[in-house]
């Protein structure tokens, strides 16, 4: 019995998290993977979040999160799940280490929107950053992913939920 792996990124506030929770919610078995989530509830002193210094150990402790993350899924996967894993995923490095790390079958969905439809999104919230992480539009618009690629401006939820499973195929590779 295995299930699939899928990799919602985009930039921060683009609606990653929530779009990977509700494809997770919504399989018969699903399991939703967070990667500010894991970093956050299992490091209970010690934190030092991406953007913060010492930039050496933030990144230090995203790569475990990632590490980890990645061994998750594929626990979740083979015992039958279907994963949503929600992370910013803008290089081909880090794309490339996910799947060597994973070793299943991966999918990849990379969600992108206006930057004033992120900061709509990201002011409708709780949790602010889209403009800490602006900057990463470069990364994202330079990034040729396998997998899809979406534009989530004008989609509400289901739109682009729907989107994703009418392209399901596309989004393996």
């Amino acid at each position: 019995m295995s299930g699939s792996i899928l990799i919602v990124s985009g930039l921060p506030g683009v609606g990653k998290t929530t779009i990977a929770r509700e494809l997770a919610t919504r399989a018969a078995r699903g399991a939703h993977l967070d990667t500010d989530q894991i970093g956050e509830a299992f490091l209970l002193s010690g934190l030092v979040a991406p953007g913060q210094e010492p930039a050496e150990e933030a990144e230090r402790q995203l790569a475990l999160r990632r590490r980890n993350i990645a061994d998750l899924a594929r626990n979740f996967a083979d015992a039958g799940f279907d994963v949503a894993i929600s992370d910013v995923v803008l290089w081909p490095e880090l794309l490339e280490q996910y799947r060597a790390t994973i070793a299943l079958p991966l999918r990849f969905v990379l969600l992108t929107a206006t930057a004033e439809t992120i900061a709509g999104r990201d002011a409708a919230r709780d949790k602010h950053v889209a403009e800490q992480w602006a900057h990463l539009r470069e990364a994202q618009d330079a990034f040729r992913a396998p997998g899809l690629r979406l534009d989530t401006t004008g989609l509400s939820l289901d739109d682009t939920l729907d989107a994703i499973r009418a392209r399901w195929d596309d989004t393996l590779f």
